[in-house]
């Protein structure tokens, strides 16, 4: 059993306040195989005591410091690559392939794109006779989930950092061993003290905390929705500034000039890719009502394609789902979405044949389903994928929109004008034309209640700096 049982405050570990374990369970077997410390609001502030004090010095370094401080944190963190892979595969279930090749890859990703934005950035430029000036913010409450870990710390203290602001990082406890190798890795680049503190726990507790602390100037979140509400609840009181990446029932719209065979494969395969525990998941597909049956055959075809399994066992391309919780939450909606009429084309409730333990969904797909049924109103957040067919384009794109989320939404269509006619009209922050894949240099968030602001690339950047204009800045002293 592993034991993780200090936090990182201020350039050192230690003990908490109140002594308070949880068990990390790997969700292959169902089996604890470490323990981590549970914070508290006293842990919190400490941690901000100490990102305050930080802030005074680190928000006035130079451009030249902080970009050979995040090349040390790369070149630590490709030093520490192994480990990581490792963490995220037994923490949360994601394929070693995938853990590999994607989910630390892009903690990589974000460093060097930090690099590159605070390399060319113009924190200052004169208009006239004033000056608009870009600086950090200052202390960063961060609060991210367990799905795509390393992904959503990276995005958010790589430009943290880059802005010259400090912070305090709440991970989630289901998955917090990659957050802690994080740590290690800040401490060996040598980051100064108090600059970036990690405070295990709970979100009633430490994200309580967080969020209502008058030391902390912003709050940046990834989750659901629902806790996404209370962290800005929470917030209102000090008035801080509140960064939201919540959740998502992405639109799928396969056109009728689409290359069907194409199209549907690429979606399901989108769809069952980390286990379908992505917030940006093509979890609605809809086809036109001519086309439906044949759709839902290539479907079935490529779900049974995937091999579910151990996560570090060769040949796996879907592992479990995070948790027990997780696992009755979406078998129960896999049932209701039975119950409600949908055509089970493939998978169901219960695990996949041969898998007794662990926390594995078969790869489902619905047919015949309206955009009224439970399945496809709400976030199932698992490998269950849900086909609309449509009369008219147009029935197509008022259905895609009719939801409360709007983080992102997919176009199939084999003219680009056409499908850029139909993206103009999704109510998205983020549309993929044709299979196009994420581009860290372009923002990621959502519309509506998908969440407020947006990360990756220079506008994630800015989400990190406070605007200030100073006047009479290019006019002679009296």
């Amino acid at each position: 059993m592993q034991e993780h049982l200090k936090f990182y405050i201020d350039g050192k570990w230690v003990d908490p306040v109140s002594p308070k374990t949880e068990d990390v369970i790997n969700p292959a077997n169902e089996e604890a195989f470490a323990r981590v410390a549970l914070g508290s609001k006293a842990d919190v502030d400490k941690a901000v005591a100490a990102a305050r004090r930080a802030f005074e010095t680190f928000s006035r370094t130079t451009r030249e410091e902080r970009v050979a401080l995040l090349e040390k944190i790369v070149a630590v963190y490709q030093k520490r690559y192994a480990d990581i892979v490792k963490a995220i595969s037994m923490e949360m279930g994601a394929p070693l392939s995938l853990s590999q090749n994607a989910q630390a890859a892009i903690g990589i990703g974000h460093l060097s794109q930090a690099i590159k934005i605070l390399k060319e950035y113009q924190f200052e430029t004169v208009k006239g006779s004033y000056a608009i000036r870009r600086e950090p913010v200052g202390v960063i409450g961060m609060i991210t989930p367990w799905n795509w870990p390393i992904n959503q710390i990276s995005c958010k203290v790589a430009p943290a950092l880059a802005a010259g602001c400090t912070m305090v990082l709440k991970p989630s406890e289901v998955a917090p061993l990659n957050a802690i190798l994080w740590a290690e890795v800040m401490d060996e680049a040598g980051v100064p003290p108090g600059v970036f503190n990690l405070v295990n726990g709970d979100g009633p507790t430490v994200g309580e905390a967080m969020s209502a602390h008058p030391g902390i100037d912003m709050m940046s979140f990834t989750g659901s929705t629902r806790a996404g509400v209370a962290v800005a609840k929470a917030s209102a009181d000090t008035v801080k500034r509140v960064a939201q990446e919540l959740g998502g029932k992405s639109p799928n719209i396969v056109l009728d000039d689409a290359d069907l065979g194409k199209a549907v494969a690429r979606g399901v395969m989108h769809m069952m890719q980390n286990t379908g525990q992505s917030c940006n998941a093509p979890s609605r597909m809809f086809v036109p009502k001519a086309k439906h049956d044949e759709a839902a055959q290539i479907a079935k075809a490529t779900a049974e394609k995937v091999k579910v399994g151990d996560p570090f066992a060769e040949g796996t391309t879907m592992g479990p789902v995070v948790s027990e919780t997780q696992f009755n939450k979406i078998q129960g909606l896999i049932q209701k979405g039975i119950d409600e009429g949908a055509t089970l084309v493939t998978g169901g409730v219960g695990r996949p044949e041969g898998l007794n333990r662990g926390y594995y969904v078969r790869p489902t797909v619905f047919a015949n389903v309206t955009n009224d049924m439970t399945i496809a109103r709400e976030e199932i957040f698992g490998p269950v994928l849900a086909i609309l067919p449509y009369e008219t384009e147009a029935d197509a794109i008022r259905m895609a929109n009719d939801t409360p989320y709007g983080l992102s939404g997919y176009v199939q269509s084999g003219s680009i004008d056409h499908a850029r006619k139909v993206a103009e009209q999704i109510r998205a922050g983020n549309v993929h034309i044709n299979g196009a894949g994420g581009d860290m240099n372009a923002p990621f968030g959502g519309y509506k209640q998908s969440g407020t602001g947006r990360e990756w690339g220079e506008f994630g950047f800015e989400e990190f700096l406070e605007i200030k204009a100073v006047l009479g800045y290019a006019e002679k002293a009296a």
